[in-house]
């Protein structure tokens, strides 16, 4: 090969002769990355990149005051960074001309977004070289928004994933570029679920970008229907209707589980009811109010009458308390059968 030759000749000739003595070609180059994100979810991902490519900065939301002392506490992408020795960045918003210059000084090929909680203007969406990547945790279009794995388990729903896509300015719309998908079993939560769609994400997004730029090259668009949204979660809402079917309580309980906590009044107080499961109702009585107290099972769980069947409850939260199974709760709370567990509170169950 002449000295004439371009270098893109001698890659071409480079990969034929790798093919034709049985060996395989040259990874992908690594792609130099802003990653963006904010809670634990988002941490598999990073350490994958970390690993694979050239993680250049990292940008996550300011550190919150929590606790009894309202400390300041690094929210646990930027804590991660830290100790990784990764540049990090805690801007309020990224809509400042001051940021964007920031942004472009990176010189990225691409920005990685997962979970960060802070919007991403047009401008900004610009800046890379090969654009900003996202990953969702539910199959696209269904469950847009900031709570789709909380959303998916208390529709029932029987199957989510991760959807990689190519952002856009608006809310999760942007087109397909890599999914995975899971099913959600009967004994999958909140923090279950929440665990294994944070690694099937690295894997997600992993293999996208290990395959840039051909693996940008044909996104599909997201379907026009099937489009539902997954709002933002409020403890108020995870309050139990004993009304409703014990199925359906079934999967409010997982889907706020271990946080916010379905909760309800029980008669010693606010109870958070963290493990449950439907069953029938017990021989007798056949007919009882729901939200009143069935008794023990075998095995010390409490049963809970519902709109339909009943609840099998075994672990629990009172206010102000650790978690425990339902049978320690019941030793120390004397209940008599017929007791009510109250949706809302009243002056008799305070």
């Amino acid at each position: 090969m002449t000295a004439s030759h371009s270098d893109a000749e001698m890659a071409d000739a480079e990969m034929v002769d790798a093919k034709m003595a049985g060996t395989p070609p040259q990874k992908s180059a690594k792609q130099r990355i802003v990653f963006m994100g904010s809670p634990a979810f988002a941490i598999p991902t990073l350490d994958h990149l970390v690993k694979t490519h050239e993680v250049c900065a990292v940008y996550s939301q300011p550190a919150k005051k929590s606790g009894r002392g309202m400390k300041t506490t690094p929210l646990p992408v930027a804590a991660y960074a830290d100790a990784e020795g990764l540049p990090i960045f805690t801007p309020d918003s990224l809509k400042s001309a001051e940021i964007e210059a920031q942004l472009t000084s990176h010189d990225a090929d691409l920005f990685v977004v997962v979970a960060y909680g802070l919007l991403l203007p047009a401008t900004v969406l610009a800046i890379p070289r090969f654009g900003c990547l996202n990953g969702h945790a539910s199959l696209l279009p269904r469950w847009r928004g900031a709570a789709p794995i909380q959303r998916a388990i208390q529709a029932g729903d029987s199957e989510t994933g991760i959807s990689a896509m190519i952002m856009e300015t608006g809310l999760d719309t942007g087109p397909v570029v890599g999914v995975r998908q899971t099913a959600i079993s009967k004994h999958d939560n909140a923090a279950s679920l929440h665990d294994r769609l944070a690694d099937l994400t690295a894997e997600c997004l992993g293999a996208v970008i290990d395959g840039v730029p051909n693996s940008l090259a044909s996104p599909t668009p997201q379907a026009d229907d099937g489009i539902i949204y997954a709002a933002k979660i409020s403890s108020a809402e995870a309050m139990i209707d004993w009304q409703q079917p014990a199925d359906v309580l079934d999967c409010h309980i997982r889907a706020f589980a271990p946080y916010p906590g379905a909760w309800c009044y029980a008669p010693k107080g606010r109870l958070r009811i963290l493990e449950a499961s439907p069953m029938a109702l017990p021989a007798a009585p056949k007919i009882a109010p729901a939200g009143s107290f069935l008794g023990k099972t075998a095995d010390g769980a409490m049963m809970i009458a519902c709109g339909q069947d009943a609840l099998k409850i075994t672990k629990v939260q009172p206010a102000g308390k650790t978690s425990m199974t339902a049978s320690d709760f019941l030793n120390g709370a004397a209940l008599a059968i017929g007791a009510f567990f109250h949706p809302e509170t009243s002056p008799e169950n305070i």
